[in-house]
């Protein structure tokens, strides 16, 4: 199929609408069938539960298109599986995983024309979602619900290459002491927006939320993991129940000890310990892996020298191994890509 006319290197990280949608919708107790959709538009009860009490949540994927050419998606089973976590812990039917895998390919192969050539830096970003649809007025679950895909081709996350963020520790908390940080829940990206924009305002690029209860151990940003290296090349990744599994970051910590011989950590980080790291990056599905330069702390600046100006040396590794998974450089883990026929 030939590819749309789009300037590639220059789309930026945004949305462009694609030809096809999917839609499936949940209706007595069961899920229709669901179909490809060329509408865009959603119609709604100034009702809907999704609007009242904000019952919705989210999964986001990439395809790429490999040096060989083939279009695949990086573990989207990961994807369901957390999604169907975040429905449960919501009250909502889960769309079942093999379904959700389905759709993901039938979107795709719908949408080829818009995805990114190989070696442009733009994908086509995937977008699942699942909301509340019907009237709702006093404080409960939902009884109609509706599933979607749709998907956008995005630039490359960094333009001028993955330069050094600068962060602070926010004052904020994400999320609450056995709340709903362990899920991709729409409410807690809708708490972290005053935060993040404040941290603009102030010239950061992020904020690192400590955990809700005691606030002296690291959890993450408003959507990112965080990955740290120690002096002697040990990967340490905080450990907490209301952090988001990430499955970048899962990703990361198996191809550390599978494919890069490190030795790896998943446990409680003491924010005290985070000035003795050698390295610190977040992780996440938009740019893998985004290398810290500097963490300011209420007056206090921790820097980590080997990310000032670029990747540390142990987190460029990590990054260079996965993407090359992802791009078909690098022999993949067995299910971990799935091509788009």
């Amino acid at each position: 199929m030939e590819k749309k006319n789009i300037d590639w290197a220059n789309i930026g990280f945004g949305y462009m609408p694609t030809d096809y949608r999917f839609v499936a919708n949940y209706k007595d107790g069961a899920w229709d069938e669901g179909a490809l959709t060329t509408d865009a538009t959603i119609t709604l009860s100034e009702c809907a539960g999704v609007l009242q009490y904000a019952q919705t949540c989210f999964e986001g994927m990439k395809a790429y298109t490999t040096e060989d050419g083939h279009i695949v998606v990086f573990r989207p089973d990961l994807n369901a599986s957390r999604m169907a976590d975040s429905c449960r812990r919501l009250e909502m039917p889960v769309f079942p995983e093999d379904k959700f895998v389905e759709a993901i390919e039938k979107v795709v192969a719908a949408n080829e024309a818009f995805v990114p050539p190989f070696g442009s830096g733009a994908t086509l970003y995937i977008r699942p979602y699942m909301f509340g649809s019907d009237a709702v007025i006093g404080v409960k679950p939902a009884s109609e619900y509706q599933f979607r895909v749709f998907t956008t081709p995005v630039g490359p996350y960094f333009k001028e290459g993955a330069k050094p963020i600068t962060i602070r520790v926010s004052d904020y908390d994400r999320a609450a002491p056995h709340g709903t940080g362990n899920i991709k829940a729409g409410l807690n990206y809708a708490m972290s927006l005053y935060p993040i924009m404040e941290a603009h305002r102030q010239g950061f690029d992020e904020n690192m939320y400590l955990d809700p209860a005691t606030r002296t151990k690291v959890e993450e940003t408003g959507g990112a993991n965080f990955i740290f290296v120690t002096k002697d090349g040990k990967v340490v990744t905080p450990k907490s129940d209301s952090i988001l599994p990430s499955i970048t970051r899962r990703s990361l910590v198996y191809v550390a000890k599978e494919y890069l011989g490190l030795e790896v950590e998943e446990r409680e980080v003491l924010f005290d310990e985070v000035k003795d790291f050698a390295e610190c990056g977040l992780c996440g599905t938009a740019a893998v892996i985004s290398p810290v330069g500097k963490i300011y702390d209420h007056g206090n600046e921790i820097c980590f020298p080997s990310g000032m100006e670029k990747m540390g040396p142990v987190i460029q590794k990590l990054y260079d191994t996965l993407t090359g998974i992802q791009m078909g450089h690098i022999e993949a883990p067995e299910g971990w890509i799935k091509v788009i026929k």
